[in-house]
């Protein structure tokens, strides 16, 4: 079973986050998040500290690693010293900037109407690089009020939060190890590219259950996911998110049946599966 949940704890510091000072922040038009790279990072250490010690055993304690690069990338990385040191979630600055642009238009759509999803049309149509755009106008001081960035703060803990327990599973669910000759040496690459559809949807439940014992709903990994499914073409940085052929609708819908399921007690978590060619049941919903 997990620990008990820090509930008290994950509340404190998703309601201090708009509070913290702009180290690690993002430089964005009209004005800076205080939600960073390092706040990722701390996001990624409560997500440890909820975990099953047999699965913690098989994660850094820092369970992030960041990486200075615009594109945006999250993925599970293995340890390079033979098995000596547990692995890490690689995220870069770019990912940051883009889950906090993608929360700050999902904010923004409360008061204005379909901002959401002009912003997530910009993204589908952006330059064929792999640099995601920014929301447009954002210099309008009517997105900085206290209550957007109070939204917007919360959006990024559910959506980093979902992102990085989603990416910690593949460790302790056996992903990693199974795919470990096929990831490419020296450089960043989603692992969604190999996984099966039942192994990815283990490591949905896992990463969701996690993300929930922090406090963490899933208002904002739906819209993360949203964001993902509105595209009609999908840029590269993309598939670090989701699998090219997940069913974003259903995926949703069972995001908030998971979250149903666990505030009613009926969420839980079986032992990891050592074996690595069949996916793992991971939860079962009463």
């Amino acid at each position: 079973m997990l620990k008990p949940a820090l509930v008290g704890y994950a509340l404190a510091t998703a309601c201090l986050t708009v509070l913290v000072p702009a180290w690690g922040a993002t430089n964005s038009a009209g004005g800076v998040y205080p939600s960073g790279i390092n706040w990722a990072v701390k996001i990624g250490n409560d997500l440890y500290q909820t975990l099953d010690e047999d699965c913690q055993k098989k994660i850094n304690p820092q369970t992030v690693c960041t990486e200075q690069a615009d594109a945006p990338e999250i993925t599970p990385v293995q340890n390079q010293d033979g098995g000596k040191t547990p692995c890490q979630v690689l995220i870069s600055t770019g990912f940051v900037d883009l889950i906090n642009h993608i929360a700050h238009a999902k904010a923004i759509d409360r008061i204005q109407h379909g901002y959401f999803q002009q912003y997530v049309s910009l993204l589908a149509q952006g330059p064929a690089g792999n640099i995601p755009p920014d929301p447009p106008n954002l210099t309008d001081p009517r997105y900085w009020s206290d209550a957007v960035m109070n939204e917007q703060a919360s959006y990024f803990n559910q959506m980093a939060g979902i992102a990085i327990s989603i990416n910690l599973s593949h460790h302790y669910l056996g992903h990693c190890q199974k795919y470990a000759g096929k990831m490419p040496d020296g450089k960043p690459a989603p692992i969604n590219h190999l996984i099966t559809q039942a192994e990815w949807e283990a490591s949905v439940k896992a990463g969701t259950l996690n993300a929930l014992d922090c406090a963490l709903g899933t208002q904002g990994a739906a819209a993360l996911f949203e964001a993902v499914g509105g595209m009609p073409q999908r840029p590269a940085w993309a598939d670090y998110i989701a699998p090219m052929n997940v069913n974003i609708k259903n995926l949703n819908k069972q995001l908030a049946q998971y979250e149903a399921a666990f505030y009613r007690g009926g969420l839980k978590l079986d032992k990891p599966v050592a074996g690595l060619t069949k996916a793992p049941r991971a939860f079962v919903a009463n």
